[in-house]
């Protein structure tokens, strides 16, 4: 899972960052150790199969989310080079243009630039359309989320997308039911754990890649080493994160706030 890709990002995005030099160390690492990069269509396609669609024997998912314009200027270059497939989930109303609605964190994309990428190869998916925490939100507005982002993308690519991911990872059965209903096959959390058949195809997991990820730790996540010890304090924050959130929507329940 990436974020923006660029040599001085924004302030508030640089922690979720890579530098242009990193990334590119990294998908050479990916090339050299044989991996096969799918789109998160390909792989939901595949599972959905039960083998009918064979899997290739090391594959692995690059996941851009939100939309940063470094993705088109330093990442495609890159995936190009080694013809690698990846998937793109755009946060449609943080990226520059007519939905525009601000509060991105750094320079999005453009839609021209977003028709480029999926014109290379890049599966475009879904990402909501002004990131917001998913669970928080009554069922109106995530309806809105789900199907204002999906309409939109369709109406500049001429197609549908059936791929989506959750802003922050968040999500709840409630949300997962949403992201289906508005006709996304699959949907990507974070979790820092390697996505596996058995976590249902709305909670597929992923590996979070930062500005502070070298080298050597990048390579023992994509062979699955050390995971749970390399994102120990994440999980252990995200555990307790998890009770505050359901509590939190509890008590809105309990106000009459959501509706």
């Amino acid at each position: 899972m990436y974020h923006a890709v660029g040599h001085r990002p924004a302030k508030a995005a640089y922690g979720l960052s890579v530098s242009p030099d990193a990334f590119a160390e990294q998908m050479e690492l990916l090339g050299e150790r044989g991996f096969t990069p799918l789109t998160t269509a390909q792989l939901g396609a595949a599972w959905r199969s039960g083998g009918g669609l064979p899997l290739p024997r090391r594959p692995v998912l690059i996941t851009f989310d939100d939309g940063y314009e470094g993705v088109h200027r330093h990442a495609l270059p890159v995936l190009a080079k080694h013809g690698f497939a990846s998937t793109l989930f755009a946060a449609t109303g943080w990226l520059q243009g007519p939905y525009d609605e601000g509060g991105a964190l750094g320079t999005m994309l453009d839609w021209d630039q977003v028709r480029e990428l999926a014109a290379a190869g890049m599966e475009i998916g879904g990402h909501t359309h002004t990131h917001p925490q998913l669970d928080q939100l009554d069922d109106s507005r995530l309806r809105y989320e789900t199907v204002r982002c999906r309409d939109i993308v369709a109406d500049e690519l001429g197609a549908a997308p059936v791929s989506f991911a959750y802003p922050y990872g968040y999500s709840s059965r409630r949300v997962r039911r949403a992201v289906r209903a508005a006709g996304f096959a699959q949907s990507l959390a974070v979790g820092n754990a390697l996505a596996l058949p058995r976590q249902g195809p709305y909670a597929l997991r992923r590996v979070t890649v930062r500005r502070g990820t070298g080298i050597e730790e990048f390579e023992q996540l994509i062979v699955g080493r050390s995971i749970a010890r390399i994102f120990a304090k994440d999980r252990a924050l995200t555990k307790g994160y998890a009770l505050v959130r359901r509590a939190r929507w509890a008590g809105g329940l309990l106000g009459g706030v959501r509706g």
